[in-house]
């Protein structure tokens, strides 16, 4: 008789133990999405002849370039000569206006850093 009594009191127990459970805990909602701003163009932070103009000025220095590409909201270009190579980066700086280089950037062709001022005058054609 203890055979069948033990299974049924550990079926008891268990049904009131869980009873005795609380409330579920409820799953964590999403937070409500919000409106994500426009991406504001970088701030000019160099001083060299290119920095704030159209990139109409640095065709006319320097030619046709070697890269144009656009991603997004930005433009690059980049000139290439035997001292050093030119990225020139442009964002307009407020949506509808026409975009300025607000970043340029100079290397050697080794990948070295190089004087963004002496790699324009080098370029110029």
């Amino acid at each position: 008789m203890t055979r069948y009594l033990r299974p049924l009191a550990i079926a008891a127990l268990a049904a009131t133990l869980g009873g005795c459970a609380g409330a579920a805990v409820p799953r964590p909602t999403a937070p409500a999405a919000r409106p994500v701003p426009p991406p504001t163009p970088p701030r000019i932070t160099q001083n060299n002849s290119l920095v704030g103009h159209a990139a109409n000025a640095a065709l006319s220095l320097f030619g046709k370039p070697r890269l144009d590409v656009s991603e997004g909201m930005g433009r690059k270009l980049q000139f290439a000569g035997s001292p050093c190579i030119l990225d020139i980066y442009y964002y307009a700086p407020k949506q509808g206006a026409e975009p300025i280089a607000t970043y340029v950037d100079a290397r050697t062709p080794d990948g070295r850093d190089a004087n963004v001022d002496s790699c324009i005058t080098a370029l110029r054609r």
